[in-house]
């Protein structure tokens, strides 16, 4: 007789608050699969939200606290205030109910998520012109997903800074890192992903790169980036979702963080952007 199916569905709590949204989500630990999510957009005044929220998301989705298999928390880097309140709920309730907790990188959910969010849109886009001139879509358009393209997560840091990274991706798998989490002059992050686009081989160079994120601000200062490849913008705000699905991927890998020793990624300016910020703000106040 198999008693699995008799036994609670095993669930990941997932919490974010490094960004103007506090995301929330519960998810089925071993498919992935999204139960419900909560996103507040709280101007980053997350204190408010945290525990009601993820009270109200555990009684919506009839989730017992013995159902919870571990809590997956996005670290940052983001909002300083903000990420040490996701931070420090995830720990106490990981700590009181005597589950496993995982810390995910925040812009590589923001990365993933505005990436679907995009692939979605521009599939309904092409059905609509398919059913408008009364053909299918083309191969290459069938196929865009399933090439390699970059995907640049943004989140505004003020003074012409962003937190942000590098990764890839291909139809709806997770997005591949390749370059660490960090809180970069945008100026000098477009020469970077310039120059980094140069390097790369024809046949291994993107489609296109996609600015995700807080992409308003900092648009207009990749525009040289256009004259490699093709660049596409989607503003996009973090869904719980995606710390979930990078939380329960972690856990099914083995993986977990030590209670004790997790800590936000709060990223610092590299030596030579901090001087450059410097040189800038002296030369702006002198004026």
């Amino acid at each position: 007789m198999n008693h699995e199916k008799n036994q609670p569905q095993m669930r990941l709590l997932a919490l974010d608050t490094a960004t103007a949204v506090m995301a929330a989500a519960v998810v089925e630990a071993r498919s992935q699969q999204l139960i419900e999510e909560k996103n507040i957009h709280g101007e980053r005044n997350h204190s408010v939200h945290v525990l009601t929220g993820l009270q109200e998301l555990m009684l919506e989705t009839g989730t017992a606290r013995e159902q919870i298999a571990g809590i997956a928390v996005g670290i940052g880097p983001g909002s300083y205030t903000g990420v040490r309140i996701a931070v420090t709920a995830a720990k106490t309730l990981a700590w009181a109910w005597k589950v496993p907790v995982v810390g995910v990188s925040t812009l590589q959910a923001l990365a993933w998520g505005g990436w679907n969010r995009a692939q979605a849109g521009e599939a309904a886009k092409h059905s609509e012109e398919s059913q408008i001139g009364g053909t299918v879509a083309s191969p290459a358009q069938v196929d865009e997903a399933n090439y390699i393209q970059w995907i640049v997560p943004l989140l505004d840091a003020r003074r012409g800074q962003v937190y942000t990274s590098l990764f890839a991706a291909a139809g709806s798998s997770e997005p591949r890192r390749l370059a660490p989490d960090a809180i970069r002059l945008m100026s000098s992050w477009v020469e970077e992903l310039v120059q980094l686009v140069q390097d790369t081989s024809p046949q291994e160079r993107p489609k296109a790169i996609y600015l995700v994120g807080e992409t308003e601000v900092h648009q207009l200062t990749a525009t040289e980036l256009s004259e490699l490849l093709e660049l596409r913008a989607q503003p996009y705000e973090l869904e719980g979702r995606w710390i979930g699905r990078l939380g329960a991927t972690r856990l099914q890998d083995g993986q977990e963080d030590e209670l004790h020793t997790l800590v936000p990624n709060y990223t610092q300016l590299a030596e030579a952007e901090v001087n450059l910020l410097q040189a800038r703000t002296k030369g702006a106040t002198s004026t």
